[in-house]
């Protein structure tokens, strides 16, 4: 543990620690309690009350005469759990735990994972059909994505019996969550039947496992290398090239693809999923609009590039305006700022006359851009401005009665432009 302290925590660095209150954490507080001198460090503790057990309130009680006597601060958050979320009460409380953690102003969260808990997590991985990514299992040091902290886990090389025997031998108290003995979970399967079971025939089959959970950490790592060489070819903005992904072998493609897709912090889909948009990207005709649906992204193939869009709001309501500065589109799911001028933009006499709308394309609709010009379909001007097809169905317009006056990213109607010192107003789409 010691030596994860001198690897990852420079002197002086605020500490957390996530407290639940049972064997694990508890035995790292005092560990780190030890620890202090050495390692010059500030320590606070937190704890989540996720008010599923009925003893939930005693835990917190406990934790908070724990930190009280070894003058620890201690920050308690109650949170509330739905039992029928849909993701399942483990999920749901994970994902409370972590929105808490991520807030916190300070320089690493420690949690109390094993040696145990890293093969545990290894076999989950693997019966999920996980890659090297996800059998590399926990980390010792990570900066998750929107988290403040770095997660440190000082722990994942010591034995839950070592953990076990330390407690005993120092007299330490903890409590006892009867959650973990509840085998309809499946971690708590794999805890309670089947490592005594492995451990029976393949002694030291936890630190084996936790062994080959730091191997695939490597081979993951090497991928990413690969990964973001490739990138520098294939990579440019928030734009994959397809070209690059056809020159490359299927496996150093789907690499590619999958630093892509996680470069803008989202999660992995299943392989089938993967595949399929892999395949898309890969061999539709240079001209080709596909459109992947990865769950809460899209991924977009548009003129030669792959891009991921987020689904973008629904429903065609539009919105009326009333003189506001600003008036939020809910089709669009965007903010247009109304700017006053003098001699540019939409008459100011003229919009006052009418009834003004704002919302998102209905069909065929018609602008003329430009004084002189013939009106042109909206359609053709948003293929001619190169506005991607994702942008096309969520882009904000406004009408005056029934008359298409205004365009995000397009112009506005020419002949109900403001005259030289007229008031006008000028719309555009707030950042």
């Amino acid at each position: 543990m010691a030596g994860a302290l001198a690897r990852h925590v420079p002197p002086h660095a605020r500490l957390t620690l996530a407290l639940s209150g049972g064997l694990d954490s508890v035995v790292l507080l005092h560990a780190l309690l030890a620890l202090r001198d050495q390692y010059p460090f500030s320590l606070q503790a937190v704890h989540v009350h996720h008010g599923l057990s009925p003893h939930a309130d005693d835990w917190a009680a406990f934790c908070a005469r724990l930190c009280a006597v070894h003058d620890v601060e201690l920050s308690i958050h109650r949170v509330r759990i739905a039992r029928a979320d849909p993701d399942g009460i483990e999920a749901a409380a994970r994902r409370e735990r972590q929105r808490i953690f991520a807030a916190l102003e300070v320089d690493f969260l420690v949690t109390a994972h094993h040696q145990d808990d890293q093969a545990e997590t290894l076999l989950l991985q693997l019966l999920r059909g996980a890659g090297p990514k996800g059998l590399a299992a926990m980390a010792e040091s990570r900066k998750r994505p929107g988290w403040r902290a770095i997660q440190l886990r000082p722990l994942l090389n010591v034995a839950r019996a070592d953990l076990l025997g330390a407690a005993r031998e120092q007299g330490v108290a903890w409590v006892d969550d009867e959650s973990n003995r509840d085998t309809r979970y499946r971690r708590n399967a794999l805890r309670q039947q089947v490592m005594p079971l492995l451990a029976r025939h393949f002694p030291g089959a936890g630190r084996t496992l936790s062994r080959a959970a730091a191997l695939q950490a490597d081979a993951a790592e090497l991928l990413d290398d690969l990964a973001r060489l490739d990138a520098r070819e294939a990579i440019a903005g928030d734009r994959l090239d397809c070209s690059v992904l056809s020159t490359l072998s299927i496996p150093r493609a789907r690499n590619l693809l999958r630093h892509f897709i996680e470069r803008h912090g989202q999660t992995l889909p299943g392989m089938r999923r993967l595949d399929e948009a892999l395949h898309q990207l890969r061999e539709a005709q240079a001209d080709a609009r596909v459109r992947v649906n990865l769950g809460r992204m899209e991924l977009w193939r548009y003129r030669g590039g792959a891009y991921l869009v987020a689904p973008g709001p629904h429903g065609t309501a539009s919105v009326r305006w009333r003189g506001e500065a600003a008036i939020w589109v809910p089709a669009a799911g965007i903010t247009v700022r109304m700017e006053p001028t003098q001699g540019a933009g939409l008459s100011q006499a003229a919009l006052a006359a009418g009834d003004v709308t704002l919302g998102v394309r209905r069909g065929g609709e018609h602008l003329r851009p430009h004084a002189g010009s013939s009106r042109r379909s909206l359609k053709n001007l948003l293929q001619e401005y190169g506005v991607p097809p994702w942008q096309r169905a969520r882009l904000p317009l406004m009408w005056c009665d029934d008359r298409l006056v205004w365009a995000a990213g397009i112009g506005f109607e020419a002949d109900l432009s403001a005259a030289p010192g007229e008031a006008g107003v000028l719309p555009h789409v707030e950042p």
